[in-house]
């Protein structure tokens, strides 16, 4: 079953997408997408049939960040991605009261979850991340845009970036990643509790970047052979979802 709704609060309006066989899950999975990415995104439809298959008591909620898919925000700010999960995991626990909440992202989403956890939001049980951009910054100045879109920010302007769809970035977004480095940050005391997958061949973060926090953090982290950063091919992705159920002690 799939379930469209809105949260509405703070002045935001937040897309969300159920997917669940029951409407009193015991067990709910936030998803947290990419960069430029949507709550529609195929690799959490492939996640929530293969949880519902087995786990029919647990449910996946995706969202769209702001600035993103059907969201209606013209000016992408951190602050605002953070209120964003905040309001979103505070709507759950009063409109589905679950037993148990844990995490799942990818990419810029990942780099979310992560900074939110590193300021003091920790929802959740577990968080699993799949080719998280721990090093946003230099992911979005180096991989995404290129030496004329940075040109325009420091001229003041904003640049579309991006992939399926464009969004608007400035300086201050761009500096804003900058000052929120995340491989400075200690996780240490939550490293029990995350897990990474990584493409060996991921395209857009660097996989040396990720090996290199998680081995700094003591967090698990498995390489994925020839995977890309999208996961691609039906193997790599097959893989990475039979580990993220297991870590989350999901059938």
């Amino acid at each position: 079953m799939e379930k469209y709704y809105n949260i509405n609060a703070e002045g935001c309006s937040i897309r969300c997408k159920l997917y669940a066989e029951t409407m009193q899950p015991e067990r709910m999975i936030v998803y947290g997408h990419g960069f430029c990415g949507h709550k529609e995104t195929k690799a959490a439809e492939h996640f929530a049939a293969r949880l519902l298959e087995k786990n029919r008591g647990s449910a996946l909620l995706c969202f769209d960040w702001p600035c993103h898919g059907e969201d209606v925000r013209k000016v992408l700010r951190l602050e605002d991605c953070d209120r964003y999960l905040r309001l979103v995991v505070e709507d759950l626990r009063v409109r589905f009261a679950p037993a148990r909440l844990d995490g799942y992202a990818t990419s810029f989403g990942g780099y979310l979850f992560l900074k939110c956890l590193s300021e003091g939001f920790s929802p959740f049980a577990k968080i699993a991340l799949r080719c998280p951009a721990v090093c946003m910054y230099r992911v979005l100045s180096s991989a995404i845009m290129d030496e004329e879109g940075l040109r325009q920010l420091e001229r003041g302007r904003s640049v579309p970036v991006g992939f399926d769809r464009k969004i608007a970035v400035d300086r201050i977004f761009l500096e804003s990643l900058r000052e929120a480095d995340l491989t400075r940050r200690d996780f240490l005391p939550w490293a029990d509790d995350i897990l990474i997958l990584h493409g060996t061949a991921d395209e857009i973060v660097p996989f040396a970047d990720v090996r290199q926090f998680a081995e700094d953090n003591v967090i698990d982290f498995v390489p994925v052979e020839g995977a890309d950063h999208r996961f691609q091919h039906p193997k790599a992705m097959e893989l990475a979802t039979k580990e993220i159920l297991r870590f989350l002690d999901l059938k």
